[in-house]
């Protein structure tokens, strides 16, 4: 493993265990921070799923079937 398998490893896993963005381009000492999203942030299908459960969808969709009746 090279050095710099290292740290892409462990920018993205500070990124998958929810660090702030800022605080891992801070330790990563990107100058943008859109190196960091771009680069080390990847798609966590499981968060993803996770974020979506979370939104209750009956509570945001009943306004709307309201005013159609």
């Amino acid at each position: 493993m090279r050095l710099h398998d290292l740290r892409h490893t462990v920018v993205s896993l500070l990124l998958d265990l929810g660090t702030p963005p800022h605080v891992v381009q801070a330790i990563a000492r990107h100058a943008d921070i859109d190196v960091t999203m771009t680069i080390y942030a990847h798609t966590n299908l499981d968060a993803m799923r996770q974020a979506l459960d979370a939104i209750e969808w009956k509570d945001l969709w009943a306004p709307l079937t309201q005013s159609l009746v």
